[in-house]
C-alpha cells in the first residue's frame, strides 16, 4: 500500500497557479496554489482497488485516468504542496484498503420473542384507536 503512495508522490506533476485564497497583496504576485496531477495507470494498482478509487476520487479523476487535486487553503506554496500530497495519500490509502466483510448477526430466541411481543402490543394499541361506539 505504501509503495503505491510513494510512487504516486514520485510521478506527481506539480503546477503552481494563482490562488484566490488568503494571502493579502501577496496573492496577486505569487502563484501559491498547487495543482497536483497523477496518472493512475502508471501506479500499477490492482483492478479492485482501481474500482474503489473511481468511487473515492469522484470528480477528481479525469476521463484520461488522472487524479487532479488543487490546494489553495494556505498562504505558501510549500504548505499547499504538503496539503495536496496529504490528500492524494488519503485518497489512495482509502482506495487500497479493502472493505471489511460484513458478519451476519443472529438474534437469539429471547430477543425474537421480546420483539414479537412488543409488535403484538403495538398492534393492539393501534387496533383500539378509532370511533367510540355507544
Amino acid at each position: 500500500m505504501g509503495r503505491i503512495v510513494d510512487k504516486a508522490n514520485e510521478i506527481a506533476e506539480e503546477k503552481f497557479i494563482a490562488s484566490s485564497g488568503p494571502g493579502g497583496q501577496n496573492v496577486n504576485k505569487v502563484a501559491t496554489a498547487v495543482q497536483l496531477r497523477v496518472d493512475v495507470f502508471q501506479l500499477g494498482m490492482p483492478p479492485d482497488a482501481f474500482n474503489r478509487l473511481k468511487d473515492v476520487a469522484g470528480s477528481k479523476l479525469t476521463q484520461d485516468g488522472e487524479i487532479v487535486l488543487t490546494a489553495n487553503e494556505h498562504r505558501t506554496q510549500e504548505r499547499n504542496r504538503e496539503a495536496a500530497r496529504a490528500r492524494l495519500a488519503a485518497i489512495l490509502t482509502e482506495a487500497l484498503t479493502p472493505p471489511k466483510k460484513r458478519k451476519k448477526s443472529r438474534v437469539n430466541r429471547v430477543g425474537k420473542v421480546k420483539r414479537l411481543k412488543a409488535k403484538k402490543a403495538r398492534g393492539e394499541v393501534k387496533a383500539n384507536r378509532g370511533k367510540v361506539q355507544l
